[in-house]
């Protein structure tokens, strides 16, 4: 699959910029955080070929009785939670807070791969579940069906 450059949609709506989130289907407020979400939708769908059916952002979830939202969950073709992405704006470095936070999520949902971005900075790791570790990699793996 050859690389597609981001084509995102941004329009100014009453004085805001909105971006157009291909997953949800409407325009949202273009934030920092915004931004790098939507490129990473971008690569997930047109890079990596996930279905956009299989892309959910800001899923809920429950963690110790309380709800909280994962920036992006990516999903398998039998529709089990396969990848994490936690987003972060451009100035807020991953560290091994945002580490924390995305592997509290995946207390919940177990998937085997995680995703840590603020759009320069990513870091990709495979979660080993029997081994309890976690490998470093290089890019998330191709969907397949």
């Amino acid at each position: 699959m050859t690389p597609q450059k981001a084509n995102i949609d941004i329009r100014e709506q009453k004085g805001r910029l909105e971006v157009f989130d291909i997953v949800r289907g409407r325009y949202v407020a273009l934030t920092p955080e915004e931004w790098v979400r939507q490129n990473v939708i971008h690569n997930l769908h047109y890079n990596l070929g996930y279905p956009l059916e299989l892309i959910q952002v800001e899923g809920a979830i429950t963690l110790n009785g309380m709800t909280r939202r994962c920036d992006i969950v990516v999903y398998d073709a039998q529709v089990r939670p396969f990848i994490i992405v936690e987003c972060k704006q451009e100035s807020v470095p991953i560290t091994q807070k945002v580490l924390d936070q995305a592997s509290r999520y995946n207390l919940v949902l177990r998937v085997p791969y995680l995703l840590l971005t603020n759009g320069p900075q990513s870091i990709i790791c495979h979660v080993d579940f029997d081994q309890k570790k976690l490998q470093l990699l290089k890019k998330l793996p191709f969907y397949h069906k």
